[in-house]
Formats: C-alpha cells, structure tokens, sequence
C-alpha cells in the first residue's frame, strides 16, 4: 500500500507539472488532452473504492502541487531584491504552491462525495467542479486567477474568439471539458459515450466559425485616424533604482530620450507603471526644467505614487496620473487592485508584529483607490476617453468597469518583480484576453516586460520585445463596440454553470450505463 501511495504520488505530480507546458510561454496546449484525461479517469476508476475520502482531497492537491510549483515559482523572484526578504524564498517557494493546490483538492473531494451513476454525468461534473473552483480561486479574498487552464489557448486566437460571447471563465469550464473528453472514449461503455466525446472534441468547429465571421466583423469597419497620436513607451530601467538611490532627473532624462517627443506632432506619451524612484506624484513639478522639449501639443501620462493627508498620518497610492507639458496634473486613478504582499499587507497588525512588510519599496502599504473610472480629458479640442489599468489589474475578468463609454485600454506595468523569468510573458497574455473580453484597444507600457499594441481580436499589432528600449505609436482605430461579455460580464458563467447542472441531472437520470 505504501508503495501504491509514493507511486500515485509521483505520478500525479508528474501530470501536474506536465500541465505547466501547456500555458505560456511554451502553450503546448495538447499536453493537456492526455494530463487532464489520464487525471479524471484516475479519479474516475478509483471512485468507488473503500477508504478514499482523504485519498481524494489528497489527489487533487498533489496534482494541483505539480501544476503550480512548476508554473509560479517566479514569485520568489520579488523576494530576492531586498535582503531582509532572503529568508522567505524558500518558505515561499512551498507555500504559495501549496496553498492554491487546496482548490484542486476540493475539487477532487467533492468529486468523490457526489456519487453519480455513470461515466457522463462524471465527466461533466468533474469540468464542473474544475470550472467553479477556478472562478473562486480568482475572486476569493482578493483573487489570483493566474494560469488557468485557457491560457494554454493564449496563441490560438482563432480559438479564443469566443471570449467575446462568454468570458474567460466559462471558457475555461468548456476548456476543461474540451481536453477531458478522450476520457469518454477510452473509458466507453456504450455508443452514447462515443457520441459525447465526440460532441465534445467538435467544440472548434463553433469557435474557429465564429472567430471567421468575427474576424471579418472587424476588418470590415473603417480604419479611423486618431487626431493625435498615443507614444507607448517600452523601458529596461533597473529596479535597482529603487534600492541604490538613483537618482530621479536621471530616469526622467533616460525616459524623455526614449520619448523622442516631437514639438510638432501631438502626441500623448505613455510611461510605466512607478517609473520614478523616491518621488511622489506633487513633488514632479519640480523637474519641469527637463521637459523643455514638450509643449502644448504634448501630455505625458505615467504611474507615480500619490498621497493624500488624513487627519493624522498620509494614505499611499499606487496612482496612474496624466500631466500636461508644464507638469500639472490634469487627471488621476488610484489603482483599486493591489498586490497581496507586493502592495499592502494582509492582517497587518499582525503580520507586522513578526517583521513582515511589503516588497515594494514605499513607506508603508499602499491604500485602496475609491473606485474604478473612465478618463476623460479636453485634448486639442478632442475628448479623449479610456480605461486605466494598473499592472495587476490586468488580471481579472469581468470585473473592469460598469461604464463602458470608453475609446480603448491603457495599461501600465512594472514587470522587473518576475525578473527574467517567464512570469513577464504570463502576465503579458492576460492582456491578449482582456482585449477580446472588451472589444477594446489595449496600449501596454511596460517596464522591464512587453509593451505592445493589441487589438480587439487580441492580435499584437506592434510590440517592444522583453529588454528592449524603444516606443511604438497608436494612429488608428477599428471600432468594434462593446462585446456580448462586456454587457453582461460573469452573469454569463452562471448561465453556463446551471447548463452543466441540468445536464448532470439529465444523463445520470436518463442514460444507463
């Protein structure tokens, strides 16, 4: 038995650790066609064996344990910048993979509680199970829908077209479901089993129709000229500036020449996310002297931290803020979703008390932003409006805005916390599925990761690579209009959890085995 239990062990592990080729940056998706079917017919076989209740929880995390190790481990990265954070990396390093695997575990157990009466009606509750608990993986506490299974699809756009209709998440759910289904047939009883695997395994048919007639949607709507042209800026600025005392006139100066800002051309230039060290938002308008090149055909938008005074003491923000050519602030958002440990801290007063802090260098934990809006700023007689999102805000579907009169997405990052490893590369997809979610332009600028161009088919039109100095200018636009999703959100993943429910019900009460 015990030799049974290392074996199962190292096995699911194994096909855990398989999955993580799946998503980005290698999206081997059809490993998942065997790692996730091989995993629902082990569950499936081992069901209704004696003594197995604590076995299926067990199942489901070490599963989950392979997945993650394998695909996070770049979140030690953040640790090592700050010597008084060396200590956590391999605490860390266990921990973080530890604690998302107990998802995976509910999903193994209550697979096992529920006790069905044929292969069907298990297949369908096992993508279930798989589809929930990621939707609750993501919103929990303060979410981390990071690597879902759909991202493995993140280079097939043709696939992912889809997104538009329902959201990543019940995608995800029909995903899991997509990938499990030559579990039906190999494990097939009857003609029936045949035919829902293939039912199942024919899901690209729908999607790759609709990607063509979407796709020509798109393409048919005029190209219109911007009249005034958005500079995205792609940096390679060290995040050593925050811990070395660089100084700040000296990032200003290597960001300006970057710029390469044109007195004749109006142009709206996008920074980084917190590209500045050791200077808060109101203190800016003392380097105005160096933007002697800009004008008023010119605004510069970037992240900065903001602070406010409050009663006693000053609130933190992690701010996306828009200045004019002699530094007044025209506009600002206060970032809404802040990073677990990277932002502020959860359980402070507690936390504190053993020596923890946050990883980015501030004075203390940044402040929540009130809410999320969209900018609108009187530009050259021209009212520009778009959506900010800060760096990890990125992340999250269906949680944008509920104001969606807006021209397109602007999103700024500081990927140097992933160092060079490939977590710049994931958290770059996100933005591929936000675009076709929203039917909406996404301007990226980065710092340290990918700034690019991408457009409501979540096509990359331009794009500075990882490492790379440089910009790239935003001219034209397609208006595509807001999508089914961008109506109707996560309310859609409800409709298709209730499908998935009434068709459980229905073949394990009408079909036999």
């Amino acid at each position: 038995m015990k030799k049974k239990f290392l074996f199962n062990s190292f096995f699911l592990f194994l096909l855990g650790a398989l999955s993580s080729l799946s998503i980005p940056p290698l999206n081997l998706f059809f490993i998942n066609f065997f790692t996730f079917s091989v995993f629902f017919i082990f569950l499936f076989k081992n069901k209704n064996l004696k003594f197995q209740k604590k076995l299926f929880f067990y199942y489901g995390w070490i599963f989950g344990f392979g997945y993650f190790l394998t695909n996070i481990y770049w979140i030690t990265i953040s640790l090592t910048f700050d010597q008084n954070f060396i200590y956590l990396i391999p605490i860390s390093i266990i921990l973080v993979p530890a604690f998302l695997s107990l998802f995976y575990g509910v999903v193994s157990l209550i697979f096992y509680l529920l006790k069905l009466k044929n292969l069907v009606s298990n297949f369908l509750l096992f993508s279930l199970l798989f589809g929930i608990i990621e939707f609750i993986r993501g919103n929990i506490f303060t979410g981390f829908p990071w690597n879902l299974i759909i991202f493995s699809l993140s280079e097939s756009l043709n696939f992912i077209s889809f997104l538009s209709v329902i959201g990543t998440y019940s995608f995800n759910l029909l995903i899991i479901s997509f990938f499990s289904a030559p579990a039906i047939y190999i494990l097939r009883k009857s003609k029936k089993d045949v035919v829902i695997s293939i039912l199942f395994l024919s899901m690209p048919i729908l999607f790759f129709s609709y990607s063509y007639f979407y796709k020509q949607n798109f393409f048919n709507n005029e190209i219109k000229k911007n009249p005034y042209t958005i500079r995205i800026i792609g940096s390679n600025i060290s995040l050593d500036r925050f811990y070395e005392n660089v100084r700040v006139d000296k990032i200003i100066k290597e960001l300006i020449e970057i710029s390469s800002p044109d007195k004749a051309k109006k142009t709206i230039f996008l920074w980084p996310e917190g590209i500045l060290p050791d200077i808060y938002q109101d203190e800016l308008f003392l380097y105005r002297d160096l933007f002697s090149n800009f004008n008023e055909n010119h605004l510069i938008g970037l992240g900065i931290t903001s602070r406010s005074f409050n009663s006693k003491n000053y609130k933190y923000f992690n701010s996306f803020s828009i200045f004019d050519n002699n530094l007044n602030l025209i506009d600002n958002y206060n970032k809404i979703n802040l990073v677990p440990f990277g932002e502020f801290l959860p359980f402070e007063q507690n936390l504190n008390k053993i020596g923890l802090k946050t990883i980015t260098k501030n004075i203390q934990p940044f402040s929540k932003g009130a809410s999320r809006k969209v900018m609108t700023i009187d530009y050259n007689n021209q009212q520009l409006k778009f959506l900010p999102l800060i760096c990890y805000e990125i992340i999250y579907s269906g949680k944008l805005t509920k104001n969606f009169n807006f021209d397109y997405i602007l999103n700024i990052s500081e990927d140097g916390w992933f160092g060079k490893s490939i977590g710049p590369k994931q958290h770059f997809s996100h933005t591929i599925f936000r675009a076709i979610e929203n039917g909406k332009y996404i301007l990226r600028s980065s710092n340290n990761g990918m700034a690019a161009i991408i457009n409501p088919l979540g096509e990359i039109e331009q794009k500075i690579d990882f490492g790379k100095n440089g910009y790239i200018d935003f001219n034209e636009i397609r208006d595509l209009g807001p999508t089914f999703f961008s109506k109707y959100g996560n309310k859609i993943f409800l409709f298709v959890i209730l499908l998935y429910i009434f068709l459980i019900f229905s073949f394990n009460r009408f079909l036999d085995e």
